[in-house]
């Protein structure tokens, strides 16, 4: 069994401040016996508008943002799961939504660049998003060998498409990462209910860690970052506020579940139903 951490913030406009914060809840991850932690979506910066990010994104490879990741996994000896930070695009105006993984000598092993954008007018309140006016979205699926387990990639809006966790899963995933930035009412409706989901119909554990509070912009996320197992239980959760949870992920009994309980196996997606005569 291993301990993964899951971090949660507040973020907000200013990077330094953002950067000096999250290395403190990674100090703390690691003090809680983790060997991998993962970062919220836009633990870096929470700017007012989907455009700010342009202006403080980076190059894939160098800048301040990447330096503190590479530097912390060194410091710590500690994986880093980096939420997402926006890198610039050859040719395009928009960034990607990037979320790299470095591992624990600092060195970037993954990169994912989030796939499902959130361009939706929130049921039942005055919130709106364009996250596509900003960001390109990514088009690859990507699964990377952590030392607890092959991880698959996603963030945030991604979890509602289960066939990007079917896709994962294909690809040897034995636990989901899901960096967060859920807003109030969604997230008050589905975020638990989502999540669970997707562990259970894959039979992984999933790790959520989230933004909570109030931001510069005057949106508020939901928090309430979660472990879950892949039978469905919540191992750990922190519903509001700044912070750490950790859990351990036993992919022996993992392993067990799948073998006794072999729903995974049990996939006909080739099967297709009969046409019917007119």
């Amino acid at each position: 069994m291993t301990h993964v951490a899951a971090i949660q913030m507040t973020s907000c406009a200013n990077v330094a401040r953002n950067l000096a914060v999250a290395g403190e809840l990674l100090r703390q991850a690691r003090a809680q016996g983790a060997v991998v932690a993962v970062l919220p979506e836009n633990f870096a910066f929470m700017g007012r508008g989907e455009a700010d990010k342009l202006v403080i994104a980076e190059t894939h490879g160098s800048g301040p943002i990447q330096a503190f990741m590479a530097e912390q996994a060194r410091m710590h000896g500690l994986w880093i799961v980096g939420g997402t930070i926006p890198l610039k695009l050859p040719d395009e105006p928009r960034v990607a939504a990037a979320c790299l993984v470095v591992d624990d000598a600092g060195r970037e092993v993954a990169r994912y660049d989030k796939i499902h954008l959130f361009d939706v007018d929130v049921p039942g309140k005055l919130e709106s998003h364009r996250e596509s006016k900003a960001v390109r979205p990514g088009t690859q699926v990507v699964t990377v060998d952590t030392p607890v387990g092959r991880l698959g990639l996603a963030v945030c809006y991604d979890v509602r498409f289960p066939e990007l966790f079917r896709e994962l899963l294909q690809q040897g995933a034995e636990w989901f990462t899901l960096p967060s930035a859920f807003t109030v009412p969604t997230g008050r409706a589905h975020w638990e209910l989502l999540l669970r989901t997707r562990a259970v119909e894959n039979l992984c554990y999933l790790v959520a860690p989230a933004q909570s509070g109030f931001h510069e912009s005057g949106r508020e996320t939901h928090g309430d970052s979660m472990i879950v197992e892949p039978w469905g239980r919540v191992l750990a959760r922190l519903p509001r506020g700044t912070g750490v949870i950790t859990a351990e992920l036993d992919l022996e009994r993992q392993r067990r579940l799948r073998l006794d309980f072999p729903s995974v196996q049990h996939r006909r997606l080739a099967v297709t139903a009969p046409r019917q005569e007119p």
